[in-house]
C-alpha cells in the first residue's frame, strides 16, 4: 500500500539560503513549530547518512521518530527517511531556482509493507483523511520554511 503527496512552495530566496534551512536540522525545531525537540545521533555537517531523533506533534499526539539522510545534492534535492510501524516514510526536498527565488517542493510518501487485514480496513477507511492531514502539516512546513529562508 502506497500513499503520497506533493506541494510546492514558492520562496523568495536563493536555492543555498533555503538549503541552508532544510538541511539545519539541529535548528529545526525552531524553525517548524510541530517539531517539539531534536535529538542528533551522528556528528559532522548534514549529508547522506546523518541520522537524529525527532520529537513531532501530529494529531495531538507527540511521537518520536528516528530518521536519516537517505541522498543528499546540495542546494538541489535531499531524501530523508524512516522506519516506523512497518511503514517506510520517504519526504523529498527538491529546489529549483525560478526568477526571484526558489520553488521548493516536498514529496512525501509512506508505504506499508504486506498490511494485514486490520491495517488493510483502517487504510481505506481512514487514509484519505489522513494525507488530508499530512498535506495540511506539511503546506505549515513549507511556509515556516520560506519564512525563515525569507528572514536570512
Amino acid at each position: 500500500m502506497d500513499h503520497s503527496t506533493s506541494l510546492t512552495q514558492h520562496i523568495h530566496a536563493s536555492p543555498e539560503k533555503v538549503w541552508s534551512v532544510i538541511s539545519d536540522i539541529p535548528g529545526s525545531a525552531g524553525t517548524l513549530s510541530g517539531v517539539q525537540s531534536v535529538q542528533m545521533l551522528s556528528d559532522g555537517p548534514y549529508g547522506e547518512g546523518t541520522r537524529w531523533k525527532e520529537t513531532r506533534t501530529m494529531m495531538g499526539k507527540s511521537e518520536t521518530v528516528e530518521m536519516w539522510v537517505a541522498q543528499a545534492d546540495p542546494p538541489r534535492s535531499t531524501t530523508v527517511k524512516a522506519l516506523q510501524n512497518g511503514a517506510d516514510y520517504t519526504t523529498r526536498f527538491n529546489l529549483a531556482e525560478r526568477g526571484d527565488g526558489t520553488d521548493l517542493t516536498l514529496t512525501f510518501g509512506a508505504e506499508v509493507g504486506n498490511p494485514g487485514l486490520l491495517s488493510r480496513i483502517a487504510m481505506a477507511l481512514f487514509g484519505k483523511l489522513g494525507m488530508q492531514m499530512t498535506r495540511k502539516a506539511l503546506a505549515k512546513d513549507l511556509a515556516e520554511i520560506a519564512a525563515k529562508a525569507e528572514s536570512l
